[in-house]
């Protein structure tokens, strides 16, 4: 069941005079409210989401476009909504929740977001390994150690300010970006077959390997801690002074601004990880190579495939900039969920010691039993990590921002609502779908 509020709602007030953001005046340029959207993004281009377009691509084709652009409209609301929440209420969804529920539930919900970042980390990790070890040629237990040194070393660029991070973050998606045009291209897709695999297909809910790749899909790209994260970075946008008329028309301005970040800069991360599928149905599918999951096997087969060694290159090197990419938002996300919901701080340097080091164990110890082929199992398994904690982050944050005593005149409602609780929904019965199929199996 949802958990359920605990506290009386706070009484209604003023949006602008909520939170404990610090005061900011709202900037005339649409352009200053860019950059949190892009910190989030990071996170639907993660290796997780790697490893399940991949397989899905070469599996079944283009058939499960329908279910990345499904998931990724999806994403694009919730983190609608989240944003929505911390530029009105001042607030992130960590701090809501700690001041709303019962202690118990605070700690339950705090232990259950830690767990799905370290889960994404896992994946972070294991991919940037295998991008090391596939440009570098080193055992994939080096490659593990060495993006964690990596992780520490991308923790200079924040010392120069959060748009200097920003701008670096942009910088390497657009490389990725670049990456997978010149691999379309030399792929040469069926765009009249793409174009069918975003139409529903019956064989969605009657193919059991389907419905499992489905899930990961969804679970690789709607992430439970993205949502603790957008909320928390546009705090500082929160209109807080000036007359009640001034405050509204700021309210307006700062909204279209973070919506144009939010709904930008997620629409291209869908372009990237439908590109991912649509390259691996181009090239793997379609010559009859039906079994690839693991991100090695893949970079091997696509110099051969497209008759070009710089295939190969540019996927590791785009693989590698999600993941150094990813360890940033894994880093403040951690924060953003330790600050709000225990109001306790720690320096990003121990944070990412704390969660890149528990990520290292399982990755190692992934190496050590499967071998160079450990990698592709322990990235599902963080995706379905990830998939079965999304509803305790969703379910709050729904409430939240329906919530006419938080919200006021800014709250979620008709339309958007609605398909709010139908996304909850469909993620919960997907989830029970992944449960039934592995009590099955």
């Amino acid at each position: 069941m949802p958990p359920t509020l605990d506290t009386p709602a706070l009484p209604a007030a003023s949006p602008a005079t909520v939170g404990d953001a610090p005061a900011a005046r709202v900037p005339r340029s649409r352009a200053a409210f860019l950059g949190a959207g892009a910190l989030v993004a990071v996170g639907y281009m993660d290796p997780g989401n790697w490893a399940t377009a991949i397989s899905g691509g070469a599996r079944y084709g283009y058939s499960l476009l329908v279910v990345v652009a499904t998931a990724s409209l999806v994403a694009i609301l919730l983190q609608w909504i989240a944003a929505r929440l911390g530029v009105v209420t001042g607030r992130d969804l960590a701090q809501l929740s700690r001041e709303r529920f019962s202690r118990r539930t605070v700690v339950a919900l705090w232990i259950a977001s830690e767990i799905a970042i370290i889960a994404c980390d896992v994946a972070e990790v294991v991919g940037s390994a295998v991008a090391l070890q596939l440009l570098l040629h080193v055992n994939l237990w080096v490659g593990v150690l060495m993006s964690a040194v990596a992780t520490v070393a991308m923790l200079a660029v924040q010392r120069h300010g959060q748009r200097t991070m920003e701008a670096m973050v942009a910088g390497l998606i657009l490389l990725v970006a670049l990456c997978f045009v010149a691999q379309l291209a030399m792929a040469q897709p069926d765009w009249a077959a793409v174009a069918g695999g975003f139409a529903p297909s019956p064989e969605l809910v009657r193919n059991a390997g389907m419905v499992w790749l489905a899930a990961g899909i969804v679970g690789a790209t709607v992430m439970p801690h993205n949502l603790y994260l957008h909320s928390s970075l546009v705090r500082r946008h929160a209109p807080r002074q000036g007359s009640a008329g001034t405050r509204r028309r700021a309210m307006v301005q700062t909204l279209r601004g973070v919506n144009l970040d939010t709904f930008g800069s997620l629409g291209f991360a869908f372009l990237i990880n439908a590109a991912l599928l649509i390259v691996a149905a181009a090239v793997f599918h379609a010559n009859g190579i039906t079994e690839v999951s693991d991100l090695a096997d893949a970079h091997r087969l696509l110099a051969p495939l497209l008759h070009s060694d710089l295939a190969s290159l540019m996927f590791a090197v785009a693989l590698l900039a999600c993941g150094l990419n990813s360890t940033l938002t894994g880093t403040l996300a951690g924060q953003a969920v330790m600050e709000g919901f225990l109001n306790l701080k720690m320096s990003r340097v121990r944070r990412t010691l704390l969660t890149r080091g528990l990520a290292i164990v399982p990755a190692l110890l992934a190496v050590w039993l499967f071998g160079e082929h450990g990698s592709a199992q322990l990235l599902v398994a963080s995706q379905v990590v990830l998939s079965l904690s999304l509803p305790l982050a969703v379910v709050p944050l729904i409430r939240f921002g329906a919530d006419r005593g938080l919200m006021g005149e800014w709250r979620v409602r008709g339309v958007a609502l609605a398909l709010a609780w139908a996304s909850a929904g469909l993620i919960v019965l997907l989830n029970g779908a992944l449960l039934w199929q592995g009590a099955m199996a």
